[in-house]
């Protein structure tokens, strides 16, 4: 059954193990240019909140951007009904409203097997109060652009430099796709937050006199975001205290020498086992990348393994030698997702505070 706006979107078809949170994930811009699928099997229940509800810093309580990102939602069952003490509309109107297709009737789980057995790949999905033309919706999907080739930066970046915030110091985040979570955790550690564009130089960013710089997470190959790549290079080499969360991660990663690769279904959900190797605690983690770390590119680099995914053994976080900048593949913030790893926020401050994080 078709649910939402009536119309063709192609993109990568991804899946999410988490059990709620659809909100949030849905307006993720690491989502762009994907279509999701839900392996929980009952979604919708709890309706959508009011996406004008701000926070006292103007930024959205519940939503991580203006728009949904994901391009199409899969699912197994649509509640048509929902209940909830915030709620505003349903999914079906709110995917309606952001002119976004849905369907649903679909086994998600063996979806999943499918994507977990080949890899993710490029998908389409139709709704139409019509008859649907297969062929001419398969030609749409040979001509569609390969998401690997995406440059996504034009689409989830910011425009301008933005200030959010009336305290002291200054947090510059580089706006690659963040998500408005790292925004409110910045200003509960009790700074300004300075988004910028994700193509921003060194002069620019050094000009708001910043305590530390954030490089925010988002969508595609690090490789096509080579301007972030060269700022992140200078951030290093000047011991500028910096934080990369998910494809910031990565972007640091390269400028320290690591290189990346494309997973073969990504990460994706708020259920993920990591192993912090300063302490060999495991935390469990929020996640959404289909791009990660070489682990043996770190050896020839200016990094150390920190985490580690206690189920493939992949790289889930890096400290730079020179222990001013640190970085995780998977998301501090949460939202949606366990709030266990808030401290590396706090371990941020500590190095801009001249504090020892060991």
């Amino acid at each position: 059954m078709g649910f939402g706006f009536s119309t063709t979107s192609v993109g990568e078809i991804v899946f999410n193990t988490g059990m709620v949170g659809y909100t949030e994930t849905l307006t993720d811009p690491s989502y762009s240019g994907q279509i999701l699928t839900l392996t929980y099997p009952l979604v919708g229940n709890y309706g959508v909140p009011d996406p004008e509800l701000q926070n006292d810093d103007g930024v959205s309580k519940y939503f991580e951007s203006s728009k949904i990102q994901a391009r199409g939602l899969v699912i197994h069952e649509l509640s048509l009904t929902a209940s909830h003490w915030n709620l505003s509309m349903t999914l079906d109107e709110w995917m309606n409203n952001e002119k976004i297709p849905g369907i649903s009737g679909i086994d998600t789980r063996e979806l999943t097997k499918k994507l977990r057995q080949s890899g993710v790949m490029m998908a389409a999905i139709c709704v139409s109060d019509t008859e649907i033309n297969v062929d001419e919706v398969m030609e749409q999907l040979k001509d569609a652009t390969n998401y690997n080739d995406e440059n996504f930066m034009s689409v989830v970046s910011t425009e301008t430099s933005e200030k959010i915030g009336s305290d002291k110091d200054n947090i510059v985040l580089i706006d690659t796709g963040t998500k408005n979570a790292i925004i409110r955790n910045i200003r509960e550690l009790g700074y300004n937050a300075i988004k910028v564009p994700w193509n921003t130089s060194i002069d620019e960013i050094l000009s708001h006199n910043p305590k530390g710089v954030i490089v925010s997470n988002g969508p595609g190959d690090p490789e096509h975001c080579p301007d972030t790549i060269e700022t992140a290079k200078e951030l290093i080499k000047k011991e500028i205290p910096t934080l990369g969360i998910c494809l910031g991660a990565q972007i640091l990663g390269i400028a320290g020498g690591a290189s990346t690769y494309k997973l073969k279904y990504g990460h994706r959900g708020q259920n993920k086992p990591c192993i912090n190797l300063d302490n060999n605690q495991v935390y469990v983690t929020s996640q959404n990348h289909g791009y990660c770390i070489n682990p043996d590119s770190l050896s020839n680099s200016e990094f150390n393994l920190w985490f580690s995914n206690a189920d493939d053994k992949t790289v889930e976080g890096i400290k730079h030698k020179n222990e001013k900048c640190i970085a995780v593949q998977f998301h501090p913030e949460a939202s949606p997702g366990p709030y266990d790893c808030k401290f590396v926020f706090e371990n941020l401050k500590e190095i801009m505070e001249g504090k020892d994080t060991a």
